[in-house]
């Protein structure tokens, strides 16, 4: 079968699999603000000194609205909302330091957005020292952000590298200007020239680049020029994301463009071979599903030694059992348990001022949870998965199996010996090898569009 009829036989709606269960899937009725504390509290006994734990932080504000975001934002050009904002992020954190026995030792932080340099270098310096003063920090801690090529200053960049940050992230999507007068983000080559070169100059050891495929007006070619451009800059990782279209969850914010104006299911997986193809011949080595690195970066290092791990921050070079999200619309994981916090700004801080922890649902993990949620991790993170193990059994594996048959068929995947491992051809598969997993989804299939297209 040719890769063509591979794509229109498996392009289907999907999830991408940042936790399981995914967030539609959460049982409700098990979930409560107490077994949600009871989850964290086994969970920092469990590794906090050990391993430590990861705090992922939301910074909403945006000064425009990009019409390619899926992310839960506040647009607005006021920045006496900054220092409000920060006192309750510091009060959130204080109430979940309350919870525990010890010190949480930080091994992993990650300032998202939103726009995170919206922020005042001076805002942010507070933000980290508030955090870090409540807390010890890991051996090889790893602070990384994301940062608006912009109105990411080097005050920032600097600012940020003194309190430990390592790692920038910067948002290029493509540089095309037609592409990005489509998503509302116009930014030139020479400003992500400036932030690349400016970091690296500072001392960053991992200066990471997004690029998007499959966006409105989008062609080949487009993708061609975006990673010429890119060689010359060489980022150290690079997330290589498929445009994620869902107006019915987002809303107004990706309707800045018609559904007809979007590459087809074809095209789009063709800019992704291509851009790939490019990419490897540049260097670079791909990295679970969307990521690239070079060899000299963590990501790539953790792919060598099977230690690669995926959360709600997406791929990770270092495992951690806990991950606190703080602020409006934050996910954090437990192990045991999700939760997710309000997005509403004013309920957050309501429920801040209240001294509650602003979480409005979530999930406990039951064991079948638990065991499903290590093969899709397996699978995400290292192509393969096995049930060799009494404890990674569960009553639904024959049927999974049989749901893998067609693949196996295709070529995707070899199945042998209590194990399977996804053949090269089957890569771009990943996400549909993972839902043959998906119990949840199997058993109640969604009446409405929940998830984008996998292809």
């Amino acid at each position: 079968m040719s890769q063509q009829e591979l794509i229109r036989k498996y392009n289907v709606p999907g999830p991408r699999y940042t936790s399981y269960p995914t967030v539609p899937f959460w049982n409700m009725d098990t979930f409560s603000l107490k077994a949600w504390k009871a989850s964290l509290k086994q969970s920092f006994i469990e590794s906090n000194a050990k391993e430590g734990i990861s705090i992922y932080i939301h910074l909403p504000f945006c000064e425009s609205l990009c019409t390619f975001c899926g992310c839960n934002k506040r647009i607005t050009k006021r920045h006496e909302v900054e220092s409000p904002y920060i006192t309750a992020l510091l009060k959130e954190w204080q109430m979940y330091c309350d919870l525990f026995d010890a010190k949480p030792k930080i091994k992993e932080l990650h300032l998202g957005g939103g726009t995170p340099t919206f922020f005042s270098s001076e805002n942010l310096k507070r933000l980290i020292k508030g955090l870090v003063n409540r807390a010890e920090l890991a051996n090889n801690y790893e602070f990384s952000f994301e940062g608006h090529p912009n109105n990411t200053t080097k005050e920032h960049l600097q600012t940020l590298f003194d309190l430990g940050f390592r790692r920038v992230s910067f948002g290029v999507q493509d540089y095309n200007e037609t592409v990005q007068k489509a998503i509302h983000r116009i930014q030139p080559f020479e400003h992500v020239k400036y932030v690349t070169e400016t970091a690296r100059e500072i001392g960053y050891t991992s200066v990471g680049h997004d690029i998007i495929f499959g966006l409105p007006f989008q062609t080949v070619d487009h993708i061609k020029e975006t990673i010429a451009k890119t060689k010359q800059l060489m980022p150290d990782r690079i997330a290589f994301y498929s445009y994620a279209h869902t107006p019915w969850i987002k809303g107004n914010g990706q309707r800045g463009f018609n559904d007809q104006d979007l590459p087809k299911p074809e095209q789009k997986r063709l800019q992704y071979d291509i851009g790939k193809t490019l990419l490897i011949e540049a260097g670079y080595t791909e990295i679970g599903m969307d990521h690239f690195a070079l060899p000299t970066d963590s990501l790539y290092e953790a792919m060598a030694k099977e230690s690669l791990h995926r959360n709600f921050m997406g791929y990770t070079a270092s495992k951690t059992q806990m991950m606190i999200g703080l602020g409006v619309s934050s996910i954090s994981d437990s192990w045991y348990g999700f939760a997710q916090n309000v997005k509403g700004l004013e309920e957050y801080y309501h429920l801040i001022e209240e001294q509650i922890i602003p979480v409005f649902r979530g999930h406990i993990l039951n064991n079948e949870d638990l065991v499903i949620r290590q093969h899709i991790l397996n699978v995400m993170c290292h192509n393969k998965t096995s049930w060799k193990s009494e404890h990674l059994k569960f009553e639904a594996l024959n049927e999974t199996l049989s749901k893998l048959d067609e693949m196996v068929k295709d070529g995707l995947l070899v199945i042998e010996s209590e194990r399977l491992k996804i053949t090269t051809k089957g890569r771009p598969f990943v996400r549909n090898v993972s839902m043959a997993f998906d119990v949840l989804l199997q058993r109640k299939q969604p009446d409405k569009p929940l998830f984008s297209m996998t292809i």
